[in-house]
């Protein structure tokens, strides 16, 4: 074990790579048929049946207790399913933000009523959440949002817009942080989060569609919604403490490192089935898996730290940040490998190139998701000491 500025690099367990196999063998058999361009799409793939069947595997809410539906198995035998999930390009975008982040955070900070409501159906596949966070004009400076609820006779009134919400239309519930005190001037103080049944009279959700033609992202309005006492989660103006400690899960996974995978999988089997290889393809490829190994070793370490009980915000948006540039920079290196190949009459697989296409076209977002690169890079460099 080697320590790097206090980060321990570890190993995943026995017990969680135990599980590997298993997860291998039946998403062979899973996802067999999608066409490799709809499973590029993985985490943003909307697909509650298998979410369901991830349920009855007991892959999902693995780390949850059992007195709410979990299975109470380690952290690390979920961060195996996950990396095989991900790695076969599954569709899970269902579930996706549901067990990763919002029924954790409900476990950390909810009523024994909320979790006993919320939680067992997560793990079963069968609730959706989505976050709230994003507002126009906020960027990633959470700090500055308007979105108010103020407490009233029923419980809390909301009013407010959320954006960039992924898979809002399909979702059941948000958990949005919002402003309950104060003025958008007090910054962090002030800041609540609330479960939001998205079925309530007053909240319109409106899918973006961007240039993929995917619609995972949305708008979401709240005018005049009214929520019940119990859609409080945590302490009234806790909720600055609470969204951080969540971004940590949701900027260290496997998911900042695999969003361009199923095309890095595509392209190494077309450059292995060449008769002769060009040199140039096998330096491309020893330059993406020596960057891709690191990152994975230190999200394995973050994982570590969250076991452990900390919060590790710093190296949690250097996980991000640093992993966002290689998915980005996967479907650029590759377009230019194979647009070096023109007139050598090498035909390139038809699907590769829908897969190229889509991720192309999607890349530019990953910049904004979990946190714009410039927020992230300024997170880190005071983390450092630098600013």
């Amino acid at each position: 074990m080697t320590i790097l500025n206090g980060l321990a690099l570890t190993r995943i367990p026995p017990e969680g790579e135990a599980l590997r196999a298993e997860v291998r063998a039946f998403l062979q058999e899973a996802v067999k048929d999608i066409p490799a361009h709809i499973r590029a799409k993985s985490w943003s793939g909307y697909d509650p049946a298998f979410s369901r069947k991830l349920g009855e595997k007991g892959w999902l809410g693995m780390t949850f207790p059992k007195a709410y539906g979990g299975h109470e198995q380690g952290a690390f035998a979920r961060y195996v399913v996950v990396e095989e999930l991900l790695n076969f390009g599954a569709p899970v975008g269902s579930h996706w933000i549901a067990e990763r982040q919002s029924a954790p955070l409900i476990l950390k900070y909810g009523t024994e009523a909320q979790k006993q409501r919320y939680v067992p159906p997560v793990a079963r596949g069968e609730s959706f959440f989505c976050i709230g966070m994003s507002e126009p004009n906020a960027g990633s400076d959470l700090a500055s949002v308007r979105t108010r609820a103020v407490p009233n006779d029923g419980g809390w009134l909301l009013n407010g817009q959320k954006i960039w919400t992924t898979n809002a239309e399909h979702c059941q519930y948000m958990i949005a942080l919002v402003r309950t005190s104060g003025e958008p001037a007090d910054r962090q103080k002030g800041l609540s989060q609330l479960i939001v049944d998205l079925s309530l009279p007053g909240v319109t959700v409106r899918p973006i569609e961007d240039m993929s033609g995917d619609r995972h992202f949305c708008e979401v309005f709240f005018d005049n919604v009214q929520l019940a006492p119990d859609a409080l989660v945590g302490a009234e103006g806790q909720g600055w403490e609470q969204v951080t400690a969540e971004l940590a899960y949701e900027r260290s996974g496997p998911e900042r490192l695999f969003s361009s995978v199923v095309l890095l999988d595509q392209w190494l089997a077309f450059v292995r089935s060449e008769a002769a290889p060009r040199a140039d393809s096998i330096k491309l490829a020893g330059q993406i898996l020596t960057r891709l190994a690191p990152l994975r070793a230190l999200s394995v370490a973050v994982q570590e730290k969250l076991v452990q009980g900390q919060s590790p915000i710093v190296e949690a948006a250097l996980v991000k940040d640093q992993g966002t540039v290689l998915e980005q920079f996967i479907p650029a290196a590759i377009a230019d490998d194979l647009m070096a190949r023109e007139g050598e009459g090498e035909a390139v697989p038809h699907a590769l190139l829908l897969t190229l296409n889509y991720l192309t076209l999607v890349s530019p977002c990953y910049t904004l998701r979990g946190g714009t690169r410039s927020i992230l890079r300024g997170m880190i460099a005071r983390g450092l000491g630098l600013r």
